[in-house]
């Protein structure tokens, strides 16, 4: 059996992925245990908010839970007021996009936890290259019945996510003419990528079953789907996006996830049956939003119906607009609209490339979009 501990109905928790540069280079720098330490001596108030990721250059913020998206943005921000007092001390900046511009995977350090370890050990290159960054958002839901028949909905939304969210077309000094190349990348790794469709909790415990008992998981964290149930939170939580480079960004995607989740939740209560695609339709759309971003055309219902992601995000604003209101969110959600004017993060580091030629300079403004976003 795996249990699911219900949640408050659309309570929230986000976790935000940090890149940490050298004030010099702006290459990435292995700085996260010394951090951690400083952390746990100057700053232990915020152990549970400022933790460690694979990859010694990495930095994540946790959120507690909260009901609203404003209070989403109070932690993160006290968060990185906190980090941000001890990174300068040393010299640090941080920065956060879906990758590093310029910085080479094989110059990154593997944290030594066994997890971490065990991870490289049997995925090799591929896991070696986990050069990437993401923002994972949770929302509660209050009935264990809800869980899939969400999941397999929101797997609709991946497109608006992945297109949103984009801030990946650079890897390794690389240009990968995809809008997000951390989408592309982290799809590799075993149990990554799009989740299964299961109709019923039992199908998906058989599931976990397998997977534990023939040593492709140890545990459940290790199926690390775009979109997944998270059992001991009693949540689903949505970990489609690239890291994002401002907090305004972020609160806007929370806010999207927010209200699609509770309206999935509130059509399950009203006796509707969600939607769904097949599968194949929702590849294609990931890949689509992946290498085209916000000119992606998508396929937006089982019929084949096909759209343009720009005008299907219009659409879904104005629909869920009456739930933000309702949730307290209705600012952030519209949000997505000036954010999409003035250029979702992978146009505007392209923008940049293309006036500087410089992948530092990309660099540059991504450490400069963070720092002004939450002051």
């Amino acid at each position: 059996m795996v249990d699911f501990a219900r949640s408050p109905r659309s309570t929230l928790g986000v976790e935000w992925e940090l890149a940490l540069l050298d004030g010099g280079s702006l290459d990435l720098t292995p700085a996260a245990e010394v951090l951690l330490t400083d952390v746990a001596e100057r700053a232990p108030e915020f152990e549970k908010q400022i933790v460690g990721e694979m990859l010694t250059n990495t930095i994540e913020l946790v959120t507690g839970v909260h009901s609203t998206v404003s209070g989403v943005a109070d932690d993160l921000a006290a968060s990185m007021g906190a980090l941000r007092r001890l990174t300068e001390d040393r010299g640090i900046e941080l920065m956060s996009a879906g990758t590093h511009p310029f910085a080479q995977w094989q110059s990154q350090e593997v944290r030594a936890k066994d997890r971490y370890l065990e991870l490289v050990d049997r995925t090799q290159w591929w896991g070696r290259n986990m050069l990437i960054f993401g923002v994972h958002v949770h929302v509660g839901i209050d009935s264990r019945d809800k869980v899939l028949p969400i999941v397999n909905a929101l797997l609709a939304y991946v497109p608006h996510l992945q297109a949103l969210s984009a801030s990946s077309p650079f890897w390794g000094g690389t240009d990968t003419g995809y809008a997000s190349n951390r989408a592309m990348m982290f799809q590799q790794l075993p149990t990554a990528g799009l989740p299964f469709q299961f109709e019923q909790w039992v199908d998906y415990e058989k599931y976990v079953g397998d997977m534990l008992t023939t040593g492709i998981i140890d545990n459940i964290n290790e199926i690390r789907w775009d979109i997944r149930p998270a059992p001991n939170w009693g949540t689903v939580e949505v970990r489609v996006c690239d890291g994002l480079p401002t907090l305004e960004e972020i609160t806007a995607i929370t806010a999207l996830v927010q209200c699609l989740v509770d309206d999935l939740s509130a059509r399950l209560d009203a006796g509707e049956t969600l939607p769904t695609m097949p599968d194949w339709f929702h590849d294609e759309n990931k890949w689509r939003a992946a290498r085209y971003g916000m000119d992606a055309i998508i396929i937006e219902d089982a019929e084949a119906d096909e759209r343009l992601v720009t005008e299907c995000l219009t659409d879904e604003i104005a629909r869920l607009t009456p739930i933000a209101e309702r949730l307290g969110c209705a600012d952030e959600l519209n949000s997505i609209t000036s954010i999409i004017d003035r250029g979702v993060p992978y146009q505007r580091l392209q923008n940049v490339f293309k006036t500087s030629d410089s992948l530092t300079e990309v660099t540059r403004s991504l450490i400069s979009d963070l720092r002004t976003s939450y002051i």
